[in-house]
């Protein structure tokens, strides 16, 4: 029986993940939550699909959150921080629905898939837009993290 568990226990033990995940460097993860009252007029491109709204409230994310509505009632939510350098003053992204630019670098990001679009190919590790949860009830989106 003994037997028995230890070889469970080393199963167990090797089994487990070593791999770290390619968790970004740049960006800290902020615990936050924000609700968006959609009647109201500032929140109003978010009636149409493919807008965005930059929310730039105090204790939301990092720099900010950009939200996206993309359609069939569902919205997503993205850091307004360059993903792919420590926070400073160009590293807030401008918005141009469905895109946001970096003025650091002039990089360029999907808000529908938050992908990186002009990513160099050095050989450099670049990271895509950090997400934040978007969930609808009623008239109000609930951004968190």
């Amino acid at each position: 029986m003994k037997r028995l568990l230890s070889c469970l226990l080393m199963l167990s033990l090797l089994a487990c993940d070593s791999e770290r995940t390619n968790r970004n460097p740049f960006l800290q993860e902020v615990s936050f939550r924000f609700d968006i009252n959609l009647n109201l007029p500032l929140y109003s491109p978010l009636a149409t699909t493919g807008n965005a709204v930059y929310i730039g409230a105090q204790g939301v994310g990092t720099r900010g959150v950009f939200v996206l509505n993309s359609g069939n009632g569902q919205f997503l939510a993205w850091e307004a921080s360059c993903p792919n350098h420590a926070p400073n003053d160009c590293s807030t992204m401008q918005l141009n629905s469905p895109v946001v630019t970096c003025s650091c670098e002039d990089y360029s990001y999907n808000l529908f898939n938050g992908q990186q679009q002009n990513r160099p190919d050095d050989g450099q590790r670049y990271y895509d837009l950090l997400f934040y949860r978007a969930s609808q009830s009623g008239n109000v989106v609930v951004i968190s993290n």
